[in-house]
This record gives C-alpha cells, structure tokens and sequence, in this order.
C-alpha cells in the first residue's frame, strides 16, 4: 500500500493566476489530474480547523476532501500553501433542507425519501432548475480555489427515487458535471456508480467510493487504476465484519486487487479520524464551533 505519510506532492501552481471563463475566475492554469496512489483524507461532519496562519495539518496526506459550503475560501487557500489539494463534497443528486441554496430546489424536482438520510431527497438529475443549481456549485468551487469536485448521490438509478432515474440519466448527468467543472478547470470524482464506470470513465479524473471491499465491487472500479485515475477509497470498519477488515488489511479475499486504491477506515460520521490498512490512526482538527 502506498506510504500515507510520505512527503506530499509539490504540484500545487505557484500562480493564483487561472483563465476566465464566463465570470468565474479558474483557480489552476490546467486541470489537476491526482495520480493513482495520492494520498488522502476526507472530512464532511464539520470544517476544518486551519487558519491563515497555520503551519500544519494533522495529517501528511495530498489531498482533502472536504464540503463545498462549510469550508470557507481561506481554508482552501491554507491547504493549497502547506502544499495540499482540496476537492469540494456536494451532493449533486439529493436535496438537502440545510443547504445555503436549499430554497432554490422545485417541490416538482424532488423525489422520494433517502434511505438512511430521512432529511435528503432524491432530485430530478435530467431537470434544467436541477442543472443550473449544480452549475452553480461548481462555481462556486472554482470561486473558492478547489482543485476538484466529489458530487454525490449519482446513483440514484440503482435506489427507490420515486423519478423513474435510469443509468442512462446518471451517464448523462455526469458528462455535464464533467464539462462544467473542466471549464472551470476543476477536476471531478465519480463518487461510487460502479455500474457506469465504462461509461464515465473518459469524462472523470479519479473515483470516490464507498465500501467495494464490503460489497465484493473491487473489480468495477479497477478501471480507473488501468487509466492511470486513482481510486479514493473508504471503508467503514463499524459496518464491516472483522473477516472482511482482515482481508482488507492483508490484501486478500474480495480485498486482493485494492492494493493500488487510496484506502482509508472512516467512522460513518466521517470526522476527523481516521485509519490506515497498516493500522495506523489519526485525527485531523475539525471546528466544532
């Protein structure tokens, strides 16, 4: 497994300057595009605790993935001077009550309940309204100085969304995700969707996913190591049996061709701590307040 506590990567430009293109200032001369190996941390229940002054980050890793609203510009710009990526977490296919943008949603855009997230709703992805709210996160990324964009909840296709959303639709959807944000130079995740990769794979930059060791889906995101994209993986030990955490660990059993995936052991809350397949832990400082 890759070293995760190895010296990041310095290819973070040393120019601010980037292309305007309609009104929004690109971050990057060029689209990032992560290596297979890179090193990460994702953080979602709260921001992170980096001020402008801050000369370290708990923990040397090359990328975080962290959410698009909570974090402020500033804190994008810390990572990007201690020589780190940041990706902006949205969902793209789910309604969320709490969002700064929640009022922009149509009641006629909106499907049925999540399944375990009893506040998110699943949206329309082929609706206009629903396209431009997306486009309009995916500004505000690049407005912030993200390097890339995880937009999740793509998959509504393989769930009960109550909106008749096919394969087809995600496909689709991700192909415009994936122009916007390499408009604005912004490189993009397809977060699980293990039954398009053939068909996106083009189109994205690396694979955000979720429990493949668990679910026995290693092969389906495999493609994306071929293509030289790499594979940001998570799995979450509370949710697995301890059988499948030592074949995870070892390398073995549905865990034998992930050895090239970046892995990392999340709590579901997907906090500050985190574990790597060695053992090792954890905790990155978030802000509570």
């Amino acid at each position: 497994m890759h070293s995760f506590f190895s010296s990041p990567q310095s290819n973070v430009p040393t120019s601010t300057q980037g292309t305007i293109i309609t009104g929004i200032m690109a971050s990057h001369d060029q689209i990032w595009q992560p290596a297979v190996g890179t090193t990460w941390q994702i953080i979602l229940s709260a921001p992170l605790k980096l001020g402008n002054t801050s000369l370290t980050i708990t923990l040397n890793v090359e990328v975080f993935d962290i959410d698009l609203f909570e974090n402020p510009k500033s804190t994008i710009e810390a990572l990007h001077r201690l020589g780190k990526r940041a990706i902006a977490y949205f969902s793209a296919g789910s309604y969320e009550p709490d969002r700064p943008d929640s009022a922009d949603f149509k009641s006629s855009d909106l499907g049925k309940k999540m399944d375990g997230w009893p506040k998110e709703k699943w949206v329309d992805i082929r609706s206009q309204d629903i396209r431009n709210i997306m486009s309009r996160r995916i500004e505000l990324a690049a407005q912030k100085g993200f390097d890339g964009i995880d937009p999740d909840n793509i998959d509504g296709y393989d769930n009960k969304n109550g909106l008749g959303l096919s394969k087809a639709d995600s496909i689709d959807f991700i192909q415009f995700l994936a122009a916007k944000a390499h408009e604005l130079n912004l490189s993009i995740a397809l977060k699980n969707g293990g039954d398009i990769v053939p068909a996106v794979l083009p189109f994205v930059d690396f694979s955000v996913n979720e429990q493949c060791v668990q679910y026995d889906e290693v092969a389906s995101f495999s493609p994306f190591i071929k293509a030289g994209k790499p594979v940001f993986h998570i799995e979450y030990p509370e949710e697995m049996k301890s059988k499948t955490i030592k074949h995870l660990q070892a390398k073995t059993g549905p865990a034998l061709h992930a050895g090239d995936f970046s892995t990392v052991l999340k709590k579901m809350d997907l906090d500050g701590w985190v574990e790597f397949c060695d053992g090792r832990t954890a905790t990155t400082e978030i802000d509570f307040s």
